[in-house]
Parts: C-alpha cells; sequence; structure tokens
C-alpha cells in the first residue's frame, strides 16, 4: 500500500499541478514541502515517511517537473508564478496555518510566500538557499539546466549523476547515485531514461535577474518572528557562509544548521538535518496555535 495519495489541482493559466499526500494529524499544521529547480516531490519521500503520520506532509512538484502539467508559456517558470500555483493549492486545502520546507528554488518560493501571508506560516525550513545566491553556484546551474541527456540503463544515469555530484556528496556508493537518479529521472515510452522536467524551465532562468526576484532580503524579514531552521551545505557554493549567518542574525526565532562535508544542496536526511528539522517541529507542536 502506497504511503501516499496522488493528489492534482489547477493553476490560474490551466495547468494541472501534481502532490503527494501523506497522511497525518489534523491537530497540526501540514509541512508543505517544495523543491529545488530540476527536483520533484520524490526529493522528499524519505523525509515524508519519516513525518508522517504525526505530521501531514505535502509534497509538490513544481509546474513543468515530475507528475504536473508543463506550462505552454516558458516564461510563467518564474518564482512569482510559482508562488501563485502555491498560494492555489493552499486555497483548495483551506488549512490555517502550515509549515514550509523548501530547497534552493522552493527556499526562494519560500520566502515569497512569507512575504504574501506570513500569518499563515508557522514554521520554515530554508535548505541551502537565501536572499543572496553565490555567482559561482549560478554558473554552474546555468551550465547544466535544461540540456537533455537520455540513459539505456539506471546504472548509465546513476554514472552520469554521481559525475556530476560527486563532490557534492563524497560519501555516496552505487546504491546512493542510483536512489538519486530514480529520483532525478524517468523512463519514457522509448525505453530511455530521460530528465523528469521540461527543459524549457531554463529559458527565464538564464535571464539576468530571474533569479529569485524581487529584494529577497525584504521577502526573508518576512520570517523574522517564524520559527526557522536554516539548513547549509558547508561545501555549498549557493547559500555563502557569511550570508547564512547575516540570515540567522536577522530572523529571532532561527538555527543554522551546517553540514561541513556536503556540497548544494542537502537531502535533508543528513542525521543533523533531520535533528534539526526535528527540533524545529517540536517547538511547532509545542505552541498553543499548533494544537
Amino acid at each position: 500500500m502506497s504511503p501516499y495519495e496522488n493528489r492534482y489541482w489547477w493553476s490560474n493559466d490551466g495547468v494541472r499541478l501534481h502532490y503527494r499526500d501523506y497522511p497525518g494529524s489534523a491537530d497540526r499544521p501540514p509541512i508543505l514541502c517544495l523543491p529545488g529547480l530540476t527536483r520533484n516531490a520524490r526529493d522528499y519521500d524519505e523525509l515524508a515517511r519519516r513525518l508522517s503520520p504525526q505530521w501531514r506532509v505535502i509534497a509538490v512538484d513544481l509546474r513543468g517537473r515530475g507528475e504536473s502539467g508543463y506550462a505552454k508559456d516558458p516564461m510563467s517558470y518564474v518564482p512569482l508564478t510559482y508562488v501563485q500555483d502555491i498560494e492555489g493549492l493552499l486555497g483548495e486545502l483551506a488549512v490555517p496555518r502550515y509549515i514550509a520546507i523548501g530547497t534552493s528554488l522552493g527556499g526562494i518560493v519560500t520566502m515569497l510566500l512569507a512575504g504574501t501571508a506570513r500569518e499563515t506560516l508557522a514554521g520554515a525550513v530554508l535548505n541551502d538557499v537565501g536572499p543572496e545566491i553565490s555567482a559561482e553556484g549560478l554558473s554552474r546551474i546555468r551550465s547544466y539546466v535544461g540540456k537533455s541527456n537520455t540513459w539505456p540503463t539506471w546504472v548509465h544515469a546513476a554514472r552520469a549523476v554521481a559525475e556530476a555530484n560527486g563532490d557534492v556528496f563524497p560519501t555516496y556508493q552505487l546504491e546512493d547515485w542510483l536512489a538519486m537518479a530514480k529520483r532525478l529521472y524517468r523512463l519514457n515510452s522509448a525505453g530511455r531514461i530521460v530528465l523528469d522536467y521540461d527543459m524549457k524551465i531554463a529559458e527565464p532562468f538564464r535571464v539576468p535577474g530571474n533569479e529569485a526576484g524581487p529584494d529577497m532580503w525584504r521577502a526573508l524579514d518576512r520570517l523574522k518572528t517564524v520559527p526557522t531552521l536554516i539548513v547549509r551545505g558547508g561545501k555549498s557554493d549557493i547559500l555563502a557562509a557569511a550570508t547564512a549567518e547575516r540570515m540567522k542574525a536577522a530572523l529571532d526565532q532561527a538555527e543554522l544548521v551546517t553540514l561541513p562535508d556536503i556540497g548544494h544542496a542537502p537531502t535533508l536526511n543528513e542525521p543533523a538535518a533531520v535533528a534539526g528539522i526535528d527540533r524545529l517541529l517540536a517547538r511547532i507542536a509545542a505552541e498553543p496555535a499548533a494544537t
């Protein structure tokens, strides 16, 4: 039996969007998981299985990824549109409060969501992203996003993932790379293994200034009184150590967890990240408003 249900909602511009709904307590705010630029809901499966059924976990496929539909207009692949999509989902779910966990692009969406409706955010996890994105990391992402590759077997795909990410996860073995490949890729109708996103997501991303949208320090400020966990890969080329420290100082209820030997982006299944998330959730569960 599957630990989740596949559910769908519609965007304002008619894109059918998908999320995994892992059941959990109705007495606690649900956890909304938002993936990175080229990633999907599968990234959060291990975390969701661990937290459900104590917490309801909603793992989203952003438009153009996973089981969500592809947009007709590639210029809609921008953070402000993702925010509108998520606001539509939250409206359908009719949840008064929720916890957002955002990795990379998902963290940018989380900060922007706080700017539109801070009072509905019970807590936030910003995974290896902040108001400032390091130029080195942006250059690296631009070098690969939107470039299509196909592979004949999962082992071939895993080896390609390992070659591209060996410095991010230096302790990974073949089984780890296979698991990552199965989160990143899918089997197409021709029997080839392909990346599981619309290659056109790269079009607006390559336009300077479209990576994060508006003033993200102002957006972060909306999390000032919200319990927040900042997770940083110690070898990250996206979130600089100084930026992470500045984020922590700017927020009243923030904790910073740094994973020394990890690059961009942590999986959130690392022991220190697991412990940080559990501390955050325990704080939220203890609040009167969360019961």
